[in-house]
């Protein structure tokens, strides 16, 4: 298949790409490359594609409407997963117009150039962020997601449902899948393992946000791919019980399915600030704050639906995923 790979530069993008080529697909890559955090990582995470024959680089954002116009139009993709988007719940505090152009405008695109072009299925990335204040716990797909803390959480629901309405409209087949705290080798500055890895090997405190008292269905990346691809494989289709008298949220009448990907488990926050003590070998020095706004105290991702619709089955624990990040990490920057 000719596929597109949206955020191909990204965390799971370049892990998501590279492994599709590996089971012979061709690759079609967009990423913007922009400064939220580093280039230089999302350069480097994309050198080993480029050298790929069946891979191909576009340097571009998905809010480019004649851009991505022209891109569907002259690749004839079969299907497209799209991962690109502005990230970080609070960095939307600080440039929340940036989760509009890329989380809205940007999502707009890739859902014209489906409708217009026959695409067989759209696989996106939502967000655990959308259950907001929901505190009953595990998160399920047929639980309410009418409370958004955030602007990013905002944005992501408003995905799920404009891809809803191209799928009841025009029939393309779509895939939301809510991530849970992804982590692992190559990951985002921004995401805690990064930051308390960084701060610990410099000697720098910790930030640790609610005095410590989080907890996170924390999901190895290569676990998290394997059920992107999996889902990728497997269009989504209308549910032929479903009842529109008492609508469940994960399903519908047309081809269009919503999925938690986590590991199916939480990890205490201060267990996962120990298990990267022990891998870089030091203590950590801990500076404790209170909750951070449009942050949420526990997250953890019932995982079911997806498990019986593709057979998606995550197999790496923290106390595995931690220590090969810190190698990685220590290798790539020479810490």
């Amino acid at each position: 298949m000719r596929i597109l790979v949206t955020g191909a530069a990204g965390f799971i993008g370049a892990r998501t790409s590279q492994l599709l080529l590996d089971r012979g697909d061709e690759v079609v890559g967009l990423d913007n490359f922009n400064d939220y955090y580093e280039p230089a990582l999302k350069e480097a995470r994309a050198r080993p594609l480029d050298e790929h024959p069946r891979f191909t680089m576009v340097r571009m954002g998905c809010e480019d409407r004649e851009g991505m116009a022209a891109l569907f139009a002259e690749r004839k993709f079969d299907r497209v997963v799209h991962l690109a988007a502005q990230a970080g719940v609070r960095y939307s505090l600080e440039n929340p117009y940036a989760y509009v152009d890329s989380n809205i405008t940007g999502f707009l695109t890739i859902l014209e150039g489906c409708r217009h072009h026959d695409i067989e299925h759209l696989v996106y990335a939502s967000s655990s962020s959308v259950y907001g204040g929901n505190l009953s716990l595990p998160f399920s797909v047929n639980d309410p997601v009418d409370h958004p803390l955030s602007l990013y959480a905002a944005t992501k629901k408003a995905d799920e449902l404009m891809a809803h309405t191209y799928s009841s409209l025009f029939g393309i087949p779509t895939t939301g899948l809510r991530f849970f705290t992804v982590y692992g080798p190559w990951g985002r500055p921004d995401m805690a393992l990064f930051k308390f890895t960084k701060a610990i090997l410099a000697g720098e405190k910790l930030p640790v946000f609610n005095h410590g008292k989080h907890s996170r269905d924390f999901t190895y990346v290569d676990d998290i791919v394997e059920g992107v691809i999996r889902s990728l494989d497997k269009p989504a289709t209308p549910n032929p019980d479903f009842d529109a008298t008492s609508p469940e949220p994960g399903t519908s009448h047309a081809p269009w399915r919503v999925y938690n990907i986590g590991r199916g488990g939480p990890v205490e926050l201060m267990h996962f600030i120990e298990l990267i003590e022990e891998a870089t070998g030091r203590k950590a020095e801990l500076d404790l704050l209170p909750m951070q706004p449009g942050d949420v105290p526990d997250t953890w991702a019932n995982v079911d639906a997806l498990r019986t619709d593709t057979g998606y089955e995550p197999s790496t624990p923290v106390e595995v995923g931690v220590p090969r990040f810190v190698e990685w990490y220590r290798s790539y920057y020479g810490a």
